[in-house]
């Protein structure tokens, strides 16, 4: 970890802060969502399909508003959005600590997804253009401190949560509007690396803008073919622990087992992370790093499929360790998975938006992923309720396998076709500033 510290301190003042703040959404955000439809459905004794569309608001607002906020951030600036986006969470907690009718959880659901919509984006953008040549690196990096927050939040949380759940919106909120100030006061204003050539000329519609990136058809393809990452990936949270509280019960030792999905996936990427990131970038390209990442992710499942054709155990520590042995595994695999993956996924973005509106490609790319989640688990339920009916309990893992080999599959199509290069940078518009 050290070593990791140390890394850090070679970038600029502004990409540090930037990672620290992941680090700090992070730890807010999950210190109280994971508690939130206990409380809902709890204490406020709200209907299922209630706490439900609380929770699909946040998610829909936050998804559907990724291409907004990225428009916003190249448009006025990456710290404004960064810090709105803050000073909007700031407001959401609270509210979901301090009120109990629909209207009110709705309206602060949705803030909270803004919220995110807001400073993802243009996050993403101000590190990849203040980290310059060392993108992957710093993405790589951010990952580990992306991964530490999600680690503890849930830890925090629990504690805080055990007191009063007020308690854990509160200090949410309050750790948010800490983060707001240090923006305010430390953060350097940026903007995108294209904002100079606006200045000499009229600037350029949104829906213009929209067009050109949608033309783009190379973007297009790639953001489709990652769809699959994220699908795989979000099974840690999904099939994953269905399936451990499916084979080891719904008691401490479920509970327990589902702890230790988590904790392999955080831990791992915390101490690896940037050793694997170093060890792809000597051996091979991007395309190739990318079509790996994706196998991995792929492959990941193999373990839970291999479980099915062992025979069934009752009882006894056999029956613990296939409960919870093929998910851990499972788990480990996507993380290096994603490890392998990610800084490279972050890079070729910014690459196949030839470093212009990298906040509105990143807004857009996070929309189509956000989709392709939505679908990816929908479809991914219903495998799980269909194994089940129907005693076939490899359907889930199979398509999951499937899934991966095929993005894969779709990646290294585009690695070979040079689709994954950047695009030839247009010539400077007369009169546009250079130098």
């Amino acid at each position: 970890m050290r070593g990791t510290i140390a890394q850090v301190r070679t970038y600029e003042r502004s990409v540090q802060l930037l990672m620290v703040n992941q680090f700090t959404i992070n730890l807010g955000f999950y210190m109280l969502m994971p508690y939130l439809a206990s409380h809902l459905a709890g204490p406020l004794g709200l209907a299922g399909w209630t706490v439900g569309l609380i929770l699909g608001v946040r998610n829909f607002s936050q998804q559907g508003m990724f291409l907004i906020g990225g428009t916003l951030a190249d448009r006025l600036g990456y710290k404004p959005m960064i810090i709105a986006g803050l000073v909007l969470r700031v407001a959401g907690f609270a509210t979901l600590g301090l009120v109990d009718s629909v209207p009110a959880l709705l309206a602060a659901s949705a803030a909270t997804g803004l919220a995110g919509a807001l400073f993802n984006p243009a996050t993403r953008a101000y590190l990849a253009a203040d980290a310059g040549e060392r993108r992957v690196e710093a993405f790589a990096l951010f990952n580990v401190f992306y991964q530490a927050g999600i680690l503890l939040g849930p830890l925090v949380g629990m504690v805080l949560t055990g007191v009063d759940f007020r308690v854990t919106c509160l200090v949410a909120a309050g750790t948010f509007a800490v983060l707001s100030v240090v923006q305010v006061r430390v953060l350097p204003a940026r903007r995108g690396n294209d904002a100079r050539e606006t200045q000499a000329g009229p600037r350029e519609g949104v829906f213009a803008q929209w067009r050109r990136i949608l033309a783009n058809r190379p973007f297009l393809l790639f953001s489709l073919a990652m769809i699959g990452s994220y699908v795989l990936t979000f099974q840690v949270y999904l099939a994953l622990p269905l399936e451990v509280r499916r084979l080891g019960g719904e008691g401490t030792f479920g509970t327990a087992s589902v702890a230790v999905l988590f904790a392999v996936s955080g831990l791992s990427t915390i101490l690896f992370q940037t050793r694997v990131t170093a060890w792809c970038e000597e051996r091979m390209e991007p395309g190739r790093a990318l079509t790996w990442g994706l196998l991995a992710m792929g492959v990941a499942f193999v373990p839970l499929l291999a479980a099915t054709a062992l025979p069934a155990a009752d009882s006894g520590p056999v029956a613990r360790l296939l409960a919870v042995g093929p998910p851990a595994l499972s788990a480990l695999l996507l993380a290096m998975g994603t490890m392998v993956a990610y800084p490279f996924e972050m890079d070729t973005i910014v690459r196949l938006c030839g470093d212009r509106l990298v906040a509105t490609h990143y807004g857009l790319y996070n929309t189509v992923c956000g989709v392709g989640i939505a679908l990816g688990n929908l479809l991914t339920g219903a495998a799980l309720d269909a194994a089940r009916s129907a005693g076939m309990s490899a359907l889930p893992w199979l398509a999951l396998l499937a899934l991966g080999l095929g993005c894969s599959a779709a990646l290294y199509g585009l690695h070979r076709t040079g689709r994954l290069a950047p695009p030839a940078r247009p010539a400077p518009r007369a009169g546009a500033l250079t130098g």
